[in-house]
């Protein structure tokens, strides 16, 4: 079984009223704790419905805990696919499995609506989102994208090295909705790689705590990453695995017919 929270508390269901896309402005702010800048807002939620997406909530009785948003795009001879915008759980549900219910929810609605591909980006730097996405979802990365919306918001004003800004490098997850992987995920099963790593590359523990203590420091890391991930998807390497690790956390690289 995969991992729930209280599944006879959680319910995922549409978003529809102004009420509820106004909840998930607060969500962004709780668990995130975005700058207005970097809010979706309610009309960008709205329009995203009236263009073909959706926005799943999870509720706990009449409360809304947390939210996906999927947008409509397309890639390679205009198939339609999804893009998951964001994410955000409240605090008080996070580690409870609310995220994984919404992701599996959005690939059983796309799957139903005849998509087999979702995308997403994330920060490379963060571990726990590694993990969930590639060790709990199954997607695969292939591609790093440099400084993809601007300076990022989780620069601290008040840090050690104010004067170091940390660009929002992303890495791409590509979702095979009805992949074996995927699907064996779905099931709650798991699929070893047949080989071992071709190359490991490793992050922080804490990334924001860093960027705190040394934004410098964090900003000479963060292009060593970026370096490497470059090179790797350049010799044709992919991105499958990562290993959670209080010391060393890295992120699992294997040969492309591997997987």
């Amino acid at each position: 079984m995969r991992e729930v929270a209280a599944q006879s508390e959680i319910q995922i269901r549409d978003c529809s009223t102004i009420e509820e896309f106004d909840r998930c402005i607060e969500l962004q702010r709780e668990a995130f704790a975005l700058p207005d800048l970097e809010i979706s807002p309610r009309r960008h939620l709205i329009v995203t419905g009236r263009a073909g997406g959706w926005t799943l909530g999870a509720f706990a009785g009449e409360k809304m805990v947390g939210f996906v948003h999927h947008m409509i795009a397309l890639r390679e001879h205009d198939e339609i696919i999804g893009y998951s915008h964001m994410m955000a759980v409240a605090k008080a549900y996070q580690n409870r499995g609310v995220g994984s219910l919404l992701k599996w929810a959005q690939r059983e609605r796309a799957l139903a609506e005849g998509r087999r591909f979702i995308k997403w980006t994330w920060d490379p730097m963060q571990a726990r989102n590694a993990h969930f996405n590639l060790n709990r979802l199954g997607v695969m990365v292939r591609s790093y994208e440099v400084n993809f919306y601007g300076t990022d918001y989780i620069t601290m004003p008040n840090a050690k090295s104010d004067d170091v800004s940390i660009d929002s490098d992303r890495l791409f997850a590509d979702w095979e909705l009805d992949s074996e992987r995927v699907k064996a995920m779905a099931e709650g099963r798991t699929q070893k790689p047949a080989a071992p790593p071709a190359l490991t590359i490793e992050i922080p523990t804490d990334w924001p705590a860093l960027i705190r203590q040394d934004t410098r420091r964090a900003r000479k890391l963060q292009l060593r990453v970026r370096k490497e991930f470059q090179e790797a998807f350049a010799a044709g390497l992919v991105c499958a695995a990562f290993e959670r690790n209080e010391e060393r956390p890295r992120y699992l690289l294997y040969k492309s017919d591997e997987y």
